[in-house]
């Protein structure tokens, strides 16, 4: 495959291991018939054991990877989180346990432990939902690195628990849940829908439309007429991240959820200027639309549709009990306090400063990343949403 304008070539040994992954996609295409649903495609790429981009061994977040998330580029996201965690798990509410959704690195579940501790707010159990063997053990490592004292209390899991009562929080994982993709088209004089699913040609993975069938039907039809959709309009369709939502709320006993991601409430996810949808791919901290270059070597993603993972967490029994912009959480959580904490003379003041620009500023990720809080028998007041609550918007 032809490298995108501009991406740095992959070493020999990354590029053989991106053929292998290539030729896994090609056998499942082959065996499906020749074509497979994007979604497929895409869980094969990211997750397929010893292969898939989250599960081979090859460094994907920091500096040395292919992007950097809140938690890898400053400690104040974490220890900013905290406070609105801390306020959780007090005595008071009932429960001490946390789960996290998808640890990444490490680097939250370390920052937000140390925080927690200087709190006097530690849970119980940290719970870690981590599918990814490799994940699972850098996690491991950071925490060990950074807090040590702290390893007794943390526990990895394969699974959602059968039921849990506590604060789940989720950073970036509803945008990496594979995706369906549908385009609308007009058939005498009617407005039709096709999934576009994947094909193989002359050794290329290219796109093939299909009718739209079950489950993404109704949501893509619902979607057409509650959004007023035009004629060649394409976009993504989270069905597993809806799936995911229903499942947490069902074991969700008591507690508050806490996702924080980059997306849109629907009207704005929607909108006749996005009408190439938001499907976004991440190589060596470079962004570009083309989800077939080096499978295996990319990050691929969606923005999310907030609505309906707001309404998929109700009809599991949950509500929602906040939504705003990562800036105006963080800022109501107290950012600038933590902050504060540092002395201005000191050596590591100017950048902990800029650190909190791009966690804030409109141009970085203050705006287009958000927050909902999502929870189910709980009446206790979140600071994160204070002022600026957008739950209106979804």
């Amino acid at each position: 495959m032809e490298l995108p304008d501009t991406l740095p070539a992959p070493s020999l040994q990354a590029g053989a291991h991106s053929e292998r992954v290539a030729q896994r996609l090609r056998d499942e295409i082959a065996a499906a018939g020749g074509w497979i649903g994007f979604d497929r495609f895409m869980a094969i790429a990211l997750y397929e054991p010893g292969l898939g981009y989250y599960s081979a061994g090859a460094r994907k977040l920091g500096s040395a990877g292919d992007f950097v998330t809140a938690p890898e580029l400053s400690p104040l996201f974490g220890q900013t989180l905290a406070r609105q965690v801390a306020d959780l798990l007090q005595p008071d509410s009932g429960w001490r346990d946390l789960l996290e959704i998808g640890a990444g690195s490490g680097a939250l579940a370390a920052t937000l432990l140390g925080e927690l501790e200087h709190l006097e707010a530690l849970p119980e159990q940290y719970l870690i939902l981590e599918l990814s063997a490799d994940l699972r053990e850098r996690s491991r490592d950071t925490i060990a690195e950074r807090v040590p004292h702290l390893m007794e209390r943390v526990a990895w899991l394969n699974r959602l628990p059968p039921s849990f009562s506590g604060v789940a929080l989720g950073n970036e994982v509803l945008d990496a849940m594979p995706v369906h993709l549908v385009q609308t088209k007009l058939e005498r004089g009617e407005l039709r829908i096709d999934e576009l699913g994947v094909v193989v040609r002359e050794g290329q993975f290219g796109f093939s439309p299909r009718s739209a069938q079950g489950e993404l039907l109704q949501v893509a039809a619902d979607l057409c007429r509650d959004m007023q959709l035009p004629e060649g309009y394409r976009t993504e369709i989270a069905l597993e991240a809806r799936g995911f939502m229903r499942s947490l709320g069902q074991i969700m006993e008591r507690g508050v959820a806490l996702f924080i991601d980059y997306g849109f409430p629907a009207a704005e996810y929607y909108h006749p200027d996005r009408h190439e949808g938001t499907l976004m791919c991440h190589y060596r901290h470079r962004a570009h639309g083309d989800p077939f270059f080096l499978p295996g070597l990319q990050d691929i993603t969606s923005h999310v549709d907030f609505s309906a993972i707001a309404q998929s967490a109700r009809e599991a029994g949950m509500e929602v009990a906040g939504f705003a912009t990562q800036a105006q959480f963080l800022i109501n959580c107290g950012i600038t306090d933590v902050l504060g904490r540092v002395p201005p003379e000191s050596s590591g003041y100017l950048a902990l400063s800029n650190q909190a620009n791009r966690l804030l500023s409109p141009a970085e990720m203050g705006d287009l990343f958000k927050v909902i809080a999502l929870e189910r028998n709980c009446s206790l007041p979140l600071r994160g949403f204070a002022s600026g609550d957008r739950r209106h918007s979804l």
